[in-house]
């Protein structure tokens, strides 16, 4: 029975195991008759023998049996069977110190806990249970004894190995599983709609692969463009010297609300506040302006005429904010929104600030230094890890899920880092031609699953993040594109800006 296989593809699924984590489910959701009734008709418990013989042994309080049968069960590691020995031995010193047996208790602390885990915690456990003695709350009645014993069961269960135990909600985890690796391998994934009824498929119909609305609103090359973070509005700035907020009206449409004018030179950065009131702008020989979103009105000027700011980014409070100077004396700053500053990373040996983020966490500042430098600060811990690319990076774009971001670089790659824990081995998504322009990047669609990016020759491309090779490659720009931003509430929209003095709205053929 245990051999038997079943399954379209056979010799993948025993029938055994099968059953077996269809009967937890049904515990698992309450089903309990259903389940009884299935394990009377296979003949399939859902605990295994070696289980069921140690839930005995617990219940009924025999713990040198329970001991015995722990230490007979021969697929246990050392560590595995170190920790469940630790959890019974725990319990029964509670039931001696319960019955008023110290000797007992002592005796099992000294002879048996000894060596089974680290000082630390032999040392825990018996100033807990000393702590218990002393307030006299070591007295147990009968029912909360059988309570205990049910939940040292519970842990027991998540100690001891398959097929000893299973894994907790067992099914569930491999549906998931098998749901996720679909979404994986869905190229253009762009809907959450998934059904466990059929396979997970989404269409490149609902991609955004045409152009749906040309904006020519800016006078000269536009070299920025970024989608709020609600979705409803959108910036552009322009080597014109302005900015503009635009309204979105519906996918594919959308229209100007304000003309930013109070910049002397080329506007190539912008930022919204997360709470979307605020637009920040400034530029390579520009200084930082702060915008009212509704009014169109300069609330401040940050710094004077002679700080000039490469780039800047919002904390997830929307009243602090960070840029940084391509002029290395100037360094980092931290001001509030009303101008205040908050902090600053100068001096001599600062090195020039091409671009920075932090992430939507707030956890991290990442900024690029020097060309090729990335530096990554722990703003709680101060910890920094640097990164080295080998060639010169032109731009940073973090995901919204604070896990990963992306540098352009001008060898016509783009490397995908991770934030925190070790880092990996970069993705690079290679296709787009890059080699002066400071070109952007961006994450877009859900959950990030995709990478957009302008290119020198015109276009724009789209990878999927698990692949390195672009799934689309959308025409229409004359120049070179700039900047690409994804609506991060409609996942089927997408606008690019170009040196052709355009922006241009994507969307699917069938809007």
């Amino acid at each position: 029975m245990e051999n038997l296989m079943i399954g379209p593809k056979g010799g993948l699924i025993k029938k055994h195991e099968f059953v077996r984590i269809i009967i937890q489910c049904l515990y698992s959701l309450g089903y309990r008759k259903s389940a009884v009734c299935l394990e009377s008709e296979s003949g399939i418990s859902y605990k295994s023998a070696d289980f069921e013989s140690l839930e005995s042994h617990i219940l009924n309080g025999n713990w040198d049996d329970c001991v015995s049968s722990i230490n007979k069960l021969k697929s246990l590691g050392d560590e595995t069977r170190a920790s469940a020995l630790f959890i019974v031995f725990k319990h029964c010193l509670l039931e001696c110190l319960n019955r008023g047996d110290n000797a007992l208790a002592l005796e099992i602390l000294r002879k048996q806990v000894v060596g089974l885990q680290d000082e630390e915690n032999v040392h825990n456990l018996a100033v807990g249970l000393l702590f218990l003695k002393e307030l006299g709350l070591s007295k147990i009645d009968n029912g909360l004894i059988h309570e205990l014993r049910e939940r040292l069961l519970f842990e027991m269960e998540k100690v001891l190995p398959p097929p000893i135990t299973l894994p907790e909600r067992r099914l569930e985890h491999l549906v998931e599983m098998a749901v996720g690796a679909q979404i994986d391998n869905c190229v253009y994934h762009s809907s959450d709609a998934v059904s466990l009824y059929e396979d997970h498929h989404c269409s490149r119909d609902n991609f955004p692969t045409e152009t749906v609305q040309i904006l020519t609103n800016h006078k000269n090359e536009v070299w920025f463009v970024l989608f709020s973070n609600n979705g409803e509005y959108l910036a552009t700035s322009s080597s014109d010297c302005t900015a503009i907020i635009w309204k979105v009206l519906e996918i594919g449409r959308v229209t100007q609300k304000h003309i930013l004018r109070s910049h002397q030179n080329p506007v190539s950065f912008v930022a919204w506040s997360p709470d979307d009131t605020m637009l920040l702008t400034c530029g390579n020989m520009e200084v930082l302006k702060l915008w009212d979103v509704e009014t169109g009105i300069c609330k401040h000027t940050f710094g004077s005429d002679g700080f000039v700011v490469s780039s800047c980014a919002w904390f997830p409070d929307s009243k602090r904010l960070v840029c940084g100077s391509s002029d290395p004396e100037k360094g980092i700053y931290m001001w509030d929104s009303e101008g205040n500053e908050i902090k600053a990373w100068k001096g001599v040996r600062m090195p020039k600030v091409s671009d920075i983020a932090v992430t939507p966490d707030g956890e991290h500042l990442i900024s690029i230094f020097s060309d090729k430098e990335i530096h990554i600060l722990n703003l709680h811990t101060n910890a920094e890890r640097v990164i080295s690319e080998k060639h010169s990076i032109t731009s940073l774009s973090v995901s919204a899920d604070n896990k990963f971001f992306i540098v352009n670089l001008n060898s016509q790659e783009i490397h995908m880092w991770d934030i925190a824990g070790k880092l990996l081995k970069p993705s690079k998504y290679k296709g787009h031609r890059q080699h002066k322009y400071v070109i952007r990047s961006c994450f877009g669609g859900l959950n990030g699953t995709f990478i957009a990016s302008g290119s020198e020759d015109s276009k724009v491309y789209i990878w999927n993040r698990l692949g390195d090779n672009p799934i689309e490659i959308l025409s229409g720009h004359l120049m070179t594109v700039n900047c690409v931003s994804w609506n991060p509430r409609k996942p089927q929209m997408l606008a690019s800006a170009s040196d052709d003095q355009t922006i241009r709205i994507w969307c699917p053929s069938r809007f």
